[in-house]
């Protein structure tokens, strides 16, 4: 994956966004989180990941997106706990999972029928209404079709390799029982904050409610935003950096839809 410096000022924190599938910099570094570097990490068509960086800051606050979020949970469950905070934002550490996150025909369908028009329909899905999904194509990325439609692939079968394939015909019951616990027993990370919007049609909201209903999970809020939200980005990469704790609990509570 990439590994892409926005801020680079040798600041004792850092914010680690690590974005979703088809993404690069472009939709996020407008963001200033105050006191921090920052660093954008996309491009799943490999899982490496530096992990010097958690050397070089005191504190990283890392915050994940859609497939950032499986992608994220991979890289934070094997980082120092005692100075990461963790949060997410409309995605699934299970990303390609009939419970709990994209089910595995819809995400079939969406790669198999994957199109420079079938992307525009799929970004537009992403935005709440025909205005956000109008300002968000002023800063859409500039990625290759080629390459996301390769990234696309890669992530469902990295997954698989870790996870088991559930619609693999050459896996019986108890391989993929196996598979399954192997996975869960190695990757174990739970958000400290998980947010969860009620107008997501990319990852199906119910999904993401089971995908966070461990006791170890962290505090859970249901919004009403879409899957893509310039209102949620800002909130999440910028300002809630700046609030006091008392403010940032009132934010929480002024978002919260349940």
């Amino acid at each position: 994956m990439k590994q892409v410096y926005i801020i680079h000022e040798n600041h004792p924190k850092l914010l680690l966004l690590f974005a979703g599938w088809a993404a690069d910099e472009t939709l996020f570094k407008q963001y200033r989180p105050k006191g921090m570097d920052y660093m954008i990490c996309y491009d799943y068509r490999t899982l490496d990941f530096d992990m010097s960086v958690f050397d070089r800051y005191r504190q990283v606050n890392a915050v994940a997106w859609s497939m950032g979020v499986w992608v994220g949970s991979l890289i934070l469950n094997d980082a120092p706990q005692d100075k990461v905070i963790g949060i997410s934002f409309n995605g699934s550490t299970s990303p390609i999972d009939h419970l709990e996150g994209i089910p595995p025909q819809t995400y079939r369908a969406t790669l198999d029928g994957l199109t420079p028009a079938s992307l525009q329909k799929f970004m537009r899905r992403m935005c709440k209404d025909s205005h956000a999904y109008k300002a968000f194509m002023e800063i859409t990325p500039r990625r290759n079709f080629d390459e996301i439609k390769e990234e696309l692939r890669l992530i469902k079968e990295q997954y698989f390799e870790m996870h088991g394939d559930t619609e693999s015909e050459d896996m019986d019951d108890e391989a993929l029982d196996e598979k399954y616990s192997e996975y869960h027993d190695k990757y174990r990370y739970e958000y400290d904050y998980a947010f969860i919007g009620n107008n997501d049609r990319i990852f199906p909201p119910e999904n993401m409610k089971l995908n966070n209903e461990s006791p170890a999970c962290g505090i859970v809020t249901v919004t009403d935003s879409a899957h893509y939200d310039e209102a949620m980005f800002r909130f999440l990469l910028q300002d809630m950096w700046e609030m006091p704790i008392d403010d940032f609990l009132h934010h929480l509570r002024k978002i919260s839809v349940e």
